[in-house]
């Protein structure tokens, strides 16, 4: 790691690549229809994604490495939020604009600053909480129009439930977020990866007695598409963070929002509102001061530690 670290460049490429392929995924579930179940979108987006990751691993000779765990029950609990997260995040993409939807789950960074904090125990000064509660906020202004439709078509409101969706799919995240945290003390990056796609193939099974759709050629290829996008756009993000530290590549997290506004013009005719903009500004800002915060706080405990006098 310490020798990729020195490449920044070739990590924010990866970084850039990751967000540009979750994007092509997310373009694909949407486009493959409003009317098809949650869990059945996340089966077949964590089941293809198996591929692409097991070719992976195998390639960098590390598949059987990926296999072995000792904590196989943190491996069960971050596939459970994690399914329950994009069941919820998959539902709201194909009832909100693609825009709104990315905007939303913004949330999903800040909420693990909390979670981190009460769950973890981790030191949050006032500078981070400020932070978050302004992209909370910002979250907030972007939701509104789209929850006040309660008010005028109850809670059949498909746009309102699917912005709920969405949020309730960033407080997962952040939950998912913090079980990544503990479980990167003891296990490797492709072992998560892994069971993580495992896992939330063998909970999104749970959803096929409840009623999945029968889904004509075309929704099929692009559910299919999305998976094997999704492993890619996993492993780009993996390779990211190889090259460079976190600080430098979680800002190009936020291109994915430009990115989204182009492509929902162009091939869903999605115009984003003032009221969206505005607050995906302030929560992307909030979310930029907590990298920088974190980045900084990080410089501050390397310099204590190289200041500290051995043990003796």
């Amino acid at each position: 790691m310490a020798a990729d670290a020195l490449n920044p460049l070739r990590g924010i490429m990866f970084k850039v690549l990751s967000v540009v392929v979750f994007l092509v995924m997310q373009t694909c579930i949407k486009a493959a229809g409003p009317d098809i179940p949650a869990g059945q979108i996340t089966f077949y987006r964590s089941a293809f994604a198996i591929l692409p990751i097991v070719i992976y691993l195998t390639f960098r000779r590390d598949l059987l490495a990926a296999f072995r765990t000792d904590n196989f029950p943190g491996h069960l609990k971050r596939g459970f939020l994690g399914i329950l997260a994009m069941a919820c995040g998959f539902y709201g993409l194909v009832h909100l604009p693609l825009p709104e939807a990315i905007a939303i789950g913004y949330a999903s960074p800040l909420m693990a600053v909390v979670f981190a904090a009460v769950i973890l125990g981790e030191t949050v000064r006032v500078y981070r909480w400020t932070a978050v509660f302004i992209g909370i906020f910002g979250v907030l202004v972007i939701s509104w129009p789209k929850l006040t439709l309660f008010q005028e078509g109850g809670f059949a409101s498909e746009q309102a439930l699917g912005a709920l969706a969405v949020l309730l799919s960033a407080v997962l995240g952040g939950l998912a977020m913090v079980q990544v945290r503990q479980l990167v003390r003891t296990e490797k990056t492709s072992t998560i990866v892994l069971y993580f796609s495992l896992t939330a193939s063998v909970f999104a099974l749970v959803s096929l007695p409840f009623g999945w759709a029968s889904l004509p050629l075309k929704s099929a290829l692009l559910l299919i598409a999305s998976g094997i996008c999704g492993g890619i756009a996993q492993i780009f993000l993996t390779e990211s963070y190889r090259h460079a530290d976190v600080s430098t590549i979680a800002p190009f997290e936020y291109t994915s929002i430009l990115l989204g506004i182009a492509v929902a013009f162009v091939l869903f005719g999605d115009i984003p509102t003032t009221t969206m903009l505005i607050g995906t500004a302030i929560t992307v800002s909030a979310g930029i001061f907590i990298i920088y915060r974190e980045h900084q706080l990080g410089l501050e405990r390397k310099a204590a530690r190289r200041a500290s006098p051995p043990a003796s």
